[in-house]
């Protein structure tokens, strides 16, 4: 009954992670580091960015399938069927939040702070299942355990790689910097605090929901 608790959290926390991400797109300021690829290659070809985040997920657990060879585990296919309906929610968010197109610069940063706070919490909530992860965070601890770095630092080098790498394809595809602008450097910094300001707070949860379960980091 606890496991199936905790599926059903996760569920709703991706669910949540993929409206925050679309809310920040919608935004007009560029999106979340782990979107940014998805984003501009979405920006340039005929595919849906849910489309080209269930590609560029599947890209990452091969490249996580190399890194950890024989320590890569059944339970690490588990990201593929989550990617795919990630990538679904991404695009069904998209079309919920068809109405959200803000023009004044104001309303943009107000629309993409909020989405930070739901991205935040929907992060918060697939940790508090702690059932599974996305490939991004995935890929991190598969750098993080093989080659004994700091998880935090490679979170930053990644997110900081895929930022540089969105802007690098931008301006190969159309010679000037899009999809890829501050709003990116405000989610990078606002995600993971909000997300750890949610389990400080929302703490009491935990014990309630699984009395079993490690404290929320």
């Amino acid at each position: 009954m606890e496991k199936v608790k905790r599926y059903i959290i996760f569920l709703i926390g991706l669910f949540i992670n993929s409206l925050g991400v679309s809310l920040i797109t919608k935004a007009d300021l560029g999106t979340s580091p782990i979107s940014s690829i998805p984003y501009v290659l979405s920006l340039n070809f005929p595919m849906t960015l849910g489309q080209f985040t269930i590609i560029f997920s599947i890209l990452l657990i091969i490249i996580q399938l190399f890194i950890l060879r024989k320590n890569f585990k059944a339970e690490h296919l588990l990201q593929i069927p989550i990617s795919i309906l990630f990538g679904y929610f991404i695009d069904l968010t998209m079309v919920l939040l068809g109405f959200v197109h803000p023009e004044a610069y104001g309303l943009k940063i107000i629309y993409l702070l909020i989405g930070c706070v739901i991205l935040g919490f929907g992060v918060y909530m697939e940790v508090l299942a702690n059932v599974a992860m996305l490939p991004g965070e995935s890929f991190v601890r598969a750098v993080s355990t093989t080659w004994n770095t700091n998880f935090g630092n490679t979170k930053v080098a990644f997110d900081v790689s895929l930022t540089v790498i969105a802007a690098a394809l931008s301006f190969l595809f159309v010679h000037r910097l899009e999809g890829v602008r501050e709003g990116t450097i405000i989610a990078a910094l606002l995600v993971g605090f909000t997300a750890r300001l949610f389990g400080r707070y929302l703490a009491f949860l935990k014990p309630i929901l699984f009395p079993s379960m490690p404290a929320f980091r």
